[in-house]
């Protein structure tokens, strides 16, 4: 099939572009660089992949990337906490207008879509299996905390009702703390910022208590069951929860990096405050029930929370190894 992937060149978008094309697909890679990088890219076979540089936020650009196209997988959008606190506006225009677009366009070529939505969903809702009827519990729309949450919470519902009022095919997923090489931890993601600084011996940096719960999921569980997803008729308009079921403090996260690095780095804790100013919220627990993503396509993660980490250390490793050569090289010449 011919697929185009918006988002093509973030940290899920390339490992979801590599698959399909790997799988023999056609892909038209999307992208505006803002907090993708195309280098993410540069290993993926250049036969049957065509990159597209712009925004989700121009509809033509949007509409000439979709034509031809079977699927289209949504995964353009304002993400990470950093990016929220510091852009709240942009984020909200980005994820509402970029699916507005992407909707039209599926609807006049006839598209499948695959909408990437998010455990924020679920606000402060900490119920331990989290399913795909629970109520959100979210707080003030005042704090920009929620916009994040408020906004996928309008792109589920444009979705659901673009294919229930305009026979647009879709699927929704509610990705759990997606994680694995490639993830950036610039703009607030966990798991890389713990390692790298892990690796250089720096002090792991811990915000609030550090006893919150999450389930972190690798990116390679997560990236076959989104074509699985699409290409099975009875996960139609359907949101499906995908993720682990394996329980992780952020404290205890951190000290497995620790240990799994070998690194004699500390552990320093930060008030929520210093980091996003006064009245920022956080949940406390998030935890998935992915029984409907077993029932529709099988799903069962195949990676622990250990061979997670691991594998964010070696390509960590493996990045700062390619460094030290091409920086060698250079002070030869």
């Amino acid at each position: 099939m011919r697929a185009l992937v918006t988002g093509a060149a973030g940290f899920l978008g390339s490992h979801l572009v590599e698959h399909l094309l790997e799988n023999g697909h056609t892909v038209v890679a999307l992208d505006d660089g803002s907090t993708g990088d195309w280098r993410n890219l540069d290993s993926a076979p250049t036969r049957r992949l065509h990159r597209v540089s712009g925004s989700v936020l121009d509809a033509r650009t949007v509409d000439e990337a979709a034509a031809g196209c079977d699927v289209i997988f949504h995964l353009a959008a304002a993400v990470g906490a950093f990016v929220i606190r510091d852009r709240t506006l942009d984020s909200l225009l980005t994820n509402i207008h970029g699916t507005q677009h992407v909707m039209e366009a599926a609807s006049r070529h006839g598209a499948r879509v695959l909408l990437a939505s998010t455990s924020e969903i679920y606000g402060k809702n900490d119920k331990v299996g989290l399913t795909e009827q629970d109520d959100r519990i979210v707080g003030s729309p005042l704090k920009s905390r929620w916009s994040y949450s408020e906004a996928k919470a309008v792109d589920e519902s444009l979705v659901r009702a673009w294919d229930e009022e305009r026979g647009v095919w879709s699927v929704t997923v509610r990705l759990f703390n997606t994680v694995g090489p490639r993830q950036s931890g610039r703009y607030g993601m966990v798991l890389p910022r713990f390692v790298s600084k892990a690796l250089h011996g720096m002090p792991l940096t811990v915000f609030g208590t550090g006893e919150q719960i999450r389930c972190f999921c690798h990116v390679a569980d997560v990236v076959p069951a989104l074509l699985d997803l699409v290409r099975t008729e009875r996960a139609r308009g359907h949101a499906v929860n995908l993720g682990s079921a394996e329980q992780v403090s952020i404290v205890g996260l951190a000290h497995r990096v620790i240990a799994l690095t070998g690194s004699r780095s500390g552990i320093e804790y930060h008030s929520y405050e210093e980091v996003y100013g006064s009245g920022y919220e956080d949940m406390q627990r998030r935890v998935p029930d992915c029984t409907l993503a077993r029932e529709l396509v099988g799903f069962h993660p195949a990676h622990d929370t250990d061979s997670i980490i691991r594998s964010v250390i070696d390509e960590h490793t493996r990045t700062a190894d390619r460094t030290a050569v091409a920086s060698s090289l250079s002070g030869r010449e």
